[in-house]
């Protein structure tokens, strides 16, 4: 089981300050001159790993050398041929240099090269897949990265998908993910700041933003929200988004969260701030407002006609997603005098025979519909969609003729459903499919009173809501420009930027 020791009491803190002390007590541990004794310290340290392994180089019967690496965690063909193989070929020199840093200029060519006397990072080198060369009558280490985790190929994101636009998709390796951003940003703007969290998983966190774009108070928010987490393990970025969040309580995400490079390159250039956590193929990018979440990154890469059409289709079906359910019930329960007479003839006879309210009719396929959802997820991705799809039509169908559920509420739950998948943010959409429920509730219980009590009680809330200390419904409130000009039209690209060089020379 995980175990995420969160910072919630003063004993906790206590026993924090003493855990930090006896850490800063081994930072200031330093290796000596003496090569068995520096060897010793860090068999002491990694006692019952088996994957720790050593390699002595003598000279003169005497050990001169001693590298030290974890085999999982490096790259051994590199390894042998651009330390091992130097250091062999010229023990049997009379001229040995026992200064460190002489060694690492002469004789080691491969890498990222450090020169520490410090144990403590020694050993965090050693855990990011360095190899330490110890040396004789030398209290300073050599640590050289030699990295060699496996890593996956670039693919396209499975929860992204697009027509048109790039094909390639963040993954598991910081430096990948890092180098996919700086090749859609060659600029020296781009900048990036490392913070590592996580007292045993030290997790190599990045903020990356372009200088002069990015806003310096949204830039302080970040580093401080990033500096103020304490957790035992960092596993994935949805650990940091639960932590830097302004409401954890909200459905409504305030952290964006993408696997695309392009997506993250874009976000950037429009002085945003975007957090890359090393393991995790999903970046995180602050601040995020409502209509981040209903624009996708194919808008930009088709025409604008089309673009701002498809942008309306999920304006107009995302309030599907959260009141067709609860029109259904409230209507059909409360406000019959609103339904045409044949239409009103056709559902009572559709629900002559079902035994249950049409709230507990409604609420029960939306249930079902949910466990479908989740067992197409779940299953095999060979057997998922067919589960997903034979499932619901013959639970449905059958539903139907035995008289548990009516063939209106079978037509309101499917066209809910894909209603919700129309959002093409994943966070958004999930906080989406939660609404329908409370609002069914309210439709349940008071009609098209509960609903619009409940619609004014979301608005409120969406319309209070910050993220980093931007309202989360901007640029709708307060109203601007840019609401008509990015949020429900998608103007033409030459004239969003001569819009913007003109308002930079004044004039519009």
């Amino acid at each position: 089981m995980r175990r995420l020791r969160i910072r919630s009491s003063g004993s906790y803190f206590n026993i924090l300050k003493s855990k930090r002390s006896i850490l800063q007590e081994d930072d200031d541990k330093r290796f000596v001159s003496d090569i068995e004794l520096n060897e010793s310290c860090i068999k002491e340290t990694f006692r019952n790993c088996y994957d720790l392994e050593y390699r002595r180089i003598k000279v003169q019967q005497k050990p001169q050398w001693i590298i030290v690496y974890i085999n999982s965690l490096i790259d051994k063909p590199l390894l042998e041929e651009h330390v091992l193989k130097p250091l062999l070929a010229r023990s049997a020199e009379e001229d040995i240099p026992s200064d460190a840093e002489e060694l690492a200029d002469q004789w080691i060519s491969v890498g990222t090269t450090i020169i520490s006397s410090q144990i403590s990072e020694v050993v965090r080198n050693l855990l990011q897949g360095h190899a330490a060369i110890l040396t004789a009558g030398s209290s300073s280490v050599i640590t050289v990265a030699v990295p060699g985790v496996a890593k996956r190929s670039l693919e396209e994101p499975s929860s992204e998908p697009v027509i048109r636009g790039s094909k390639e998709g963040f993954i598991e390796q910081l430096s990948t993910n890092l180098g996919l951003v700086r090749s859609r940003l060659k600029t020296s703007k781009l900048k990036t700041e490392s913070i590592t969290l996580g007292e045993l998983s030290q997790t190599q966190i990045v903020m990356t933003y372009l200088e002069g774009i990015a806003e310096d108070k949204v830039l302080e928010q970040v580093r401080s929200r990033l500096r103020s987490i304490q957790i035992d393990g960092v596993l994935d970025s949805g650990y940091i988004e639960e932590f830097i969040e302004d409401q954890p309580y909200s459905p409504f995400p305030q952290v964006h969260s993408t696997e695309r490079p392009d997506v993250v390159a874009a976000e950037l250039l429009e002085g945003k701030v975007a957090i890359l956590v090393d393991t995790s193929p999903y970046v995180l990018i602050v601040p995020m407002t409502f209509w981040t979440g209903l624009q996708a990154s194919e808008d930009y890469y088709i025409r604008w006609p089309i673009a701002t059409f498809i942008r309306w289709i999920r304006f107009l079906f995302i309030h599907f997603a959260v009141f067709a359910p609860a029109l259904y019930v409230a209507i059909t329960t409360f406000h019959q005098e609103m339904i045409p007479t044949n239409l009103v003839l056709s559902i009572a006879g559709s629900r002559e025979a079902v035994p249950f309210p049409a709230m507990i009719e409604a609420l029960m396929m939306e249930i079902v519909f949910e466990a479908l959802l989740e067992a197409g997820v779940r299953m095999p991705k060979q057997i998922g969609p067919t589960i997903g799809i034979v499932g619901g039509l013959v639970i449905g169908q059958a539903a139907v003729q035995a008289g548990l559920i009516s063939a209106p509420v079978v037509i309101i739950v499917s066209l809910t459903g894909i209603s919700a998948f129309t959002t093409p943010r994943f966070s958004l959409r999930n906080g989406i499919r939660l609404l329908r429920f409370p609002m069914l509730f309210m439709a349940g219980t008071l009609g098209l009173y509960g609903i619009v009590l409940g619609f004014l009680g979301i608005m409120l809330h969406v319309t209070s809501l910050r993220s980093f200390g931007k309202l989360y419904f901007a640029p709708v409130t307060p109203i601007g420009l840019a609401a008509f000009k990015d949020v429900f039209v998608r103007i033409p690209i030459r004239l969003k930027y001569r819009w913007k060089t003109n308002k930079e020379g004044g004039s519009r």
